[in-house]
């Protein structure tokens, strides 16, 4: 028997993948799946969509990497997609999500310090949030398993309950708050939405106080919430915001997005990355987010979800043994379980052949990709509603 030298810090589902196609994917023994999951709302364009595969194999024969000592085209390019789709003036180019918001944090800080405020360091984020896995990210956070075990806490980084207006006020006003953090829309928190008012109010006390808001729409942006940003549903911006995920249709990339103004203090030295901003990644990004700019893409992301929603409510009626709530925005969905939601993921993917994602507050994802078809979300819904008869035929038991 062989040994399994991977570090065991993964809880993997006894699922083998071979291959995928669109909304598809097909396990190593011929079994198909209905893939809800879209690689944690990264495969935002499904499986070995034809642009993305054609974008690969053209610039894989031509370069893959060069490090960020020299000029990169297309990263350039790609900079400057994103400022003309964005609030944005400054781009930042990583690998991944946690990157991404790395170097949000740091270009607060960074910010403050320049304009003569280095005693501005303290960033607030909120219960059930999630930012990534490396030091800054996790203590942004502060999930307890995600922090235990990892020595001090980071200075300067502080939680609020998530809806605690009066809390997040007084931190708006602490002299030495330098950014607020957060999810438009939470995603491993259990698709929670902040209010648009909330939203707009934040943006108001962040001018008033100098206090820079940091957005993390690394799983809820790029369309996902059925504008390409999430924070336009509120009609405001951010000062900075990390991308990922969706932004190379799962080719790993990250981005940075920020305001003239507050990346005035990132200058040459004070940041970079070996890998980040590849010519590889940056043509696969360039192909990727072409395709999510385009009109019809979101006008799908916004009948698919419409649809999906209206059967899933259906469905708490007929099942309120099964399903509690039905939240979220876009097609960044959540559904709030009676059984418990891993036991429930399981259930789907075994019995019915649909893979959803998991979430907090015990809540399972729906995460398909964006231009799932109307058709592919019929088939979603028929095979949720089997996954829920056959759990509540286990709860009878």
């Amino acid at each position: 028997m062989s040994v399994n030298h991977l570090m065991g810090v993964y809880n993997r589902a006894p699922l083998e993948v071979d291959r995928g196609r669109g909304v598809r994917l097909w396990a190593k023994d011929g079994t198909e799946y209905l893939d809800c999951v879209s690689g944690i709302s990264t495969n935002a364009l499904g499986h070995a969509h034809p642009v993305l595969v054609e974008a690969v194999k053209t610039q894989a024969e031509k370069l893959w990497h060069v490090s960020n000592i020299f000029r990169i085209p297309d990263q350039e390019a790609l900079a400057d997609l994103l400022c003309e789709h964005s609030f944005a003036d400054r781009v930042f180019f990583a690998n991944s999500g946690t990157e991404a918001v790395e170097c949000a944090l740091k270009t607060a800080r960074r910010y403050h310090w320049a304009n003569g405020a280095p005693e501005r360091i303290d960033i607030y984020g909120f219960d059930g949030s999630f930012h990534g896995r490396t030091y800054g990210a996790i203590n942004a956070a502060a999930n307890p398993a995600y922090v235990e075990g990892f020595g001090p806490r980071l200075e300067g980084f502080h939680q609020l309950v998530w809806g605690d207006r009066e809390a997040l006020e007084a931190a708006f006003r602490n002299p030495t708050t330098c950014a607020i953090v957060l999810e438009p829309v939470q995603g491993e928190g259990g698709c929670r939405v902040t209010p648009e008012e909330d939203l707009r109010w934040m943006r108001q006390m962040a001018d008033e106080t100098g206090v820079l808001l940091i957005f993390d729409e690394v799983q809820c942006g790029m369309g996902r919430s059925g504008k390409l940003w999430a924070h336009e549903w509120a009609g405001i911006a951010p000062d900075i915001m990390a991308i990922a995920k969706a932004l190379g249709g799962g080719f790993p990339i990250g981005a940075c997005l920020a305001t003239e103004k507050a990346a005035s203090g990132m200058v040459a030295g004070v940041h970079g990355t070996t890998f980040g901003g590849n010519p590889l990644a940056m043509a696969v990004g360039l192909a990727a987010f072409g395709e999510m700019v385009k009109p019809e893409l979101i006008q799908n992301v916004n009948e698919v979800a419409g649809y999906l929603k209206q059967q899933l409510a259906g469905l708490q009626e007929r099942f309120p043994d099964v399903i509690v709530d039905v939240r979220g925005k876009g097609l960044l969905i959540g559904v709030k379980l009676v059984p418990n939601n891993r036991d429930f993921m399981a259930l789907a993917r075994d019995t019915q052949q649909l893979l959803i994602a998991g979430g907090g507050d015990n809540c399972c994802r729906i995460l398909p990709p964006l231009n799932m078809t109307l058709d592919e979300a019929r088939e979603a819904i028929q095979r949720f509603e089997g996954a829920c008869e056959t759990a509540r035929a286990q709860m009878a038991a």
